[in-house]
């Protein structure tokens, strides 16, 4: 059980669990005012504004830099696991939910047609982030470490 213990007052571990639940209730928010309608999915689902990737390793490294300096085996190794994580919600990431409306768009069109696909599975389509996406994640996280280092721990 000292585990648990050790995991929940890991205030490294805290802040990128605080920043990535931060970042998935503000997209479900922004998402069901854009839509017009709530849908829970958004809470756990990848895609979306704010990125919540970029603002769990963001967080991280931030808190890694405030703590040990940006000297530190700890901020090298966090901040080039968010420079990675980040470059790959843009590119990778973001091409495979544009493949991904594309193939759903191609298979709707066969089902029209009478001519069904052997899938019944749909793609997930919200998978990368644009940009702006990314940079709001990247914003929240730093902010919410910064904020939880001042006042917090």
């Amino acid at each position: 059980m000292n585990w648990l213990i050790d995991l929940v007052t890991n205030h490294f571990f805290v802040v990128g669990v605080s920043s990535w639940l931060t970042a998935q209730v503000a997209k479900t928010i922004i998402h069901a005012l854009l839509n017009k309608k709530l849908d829970l999915t958004r809470l756990f689902g990848d895609g979306g504004m704010p990125s919540g990737h970029s603002a769990t390793v963001v967080s991280v490294a931030t808190l890694s830099a405030l703590v040990y300096g940006t000297g530190s085996f700890e901020f090298a190794l966090s901040g080039i696991l968010a420079i990675i994580v980040c470059h790959d919600a843009t590119g990778v990431r973001r091409e495979t939910g544009k493949q991904a409306i594309i193939i759903n768009e191609m298979i709707q069109i066969f089902e029209e047609l009478k001519a069904p696909l052997e899938t019944e599975i749909k793609l997930k389509e919200f998978v990368g982030h644009s940009p702006v996406q990314v940079l709001a994640g990247m914003l929240l996280g730093a902010l919410n470490a910064v904020l939880m280092y001042l006042f917090v721990f």
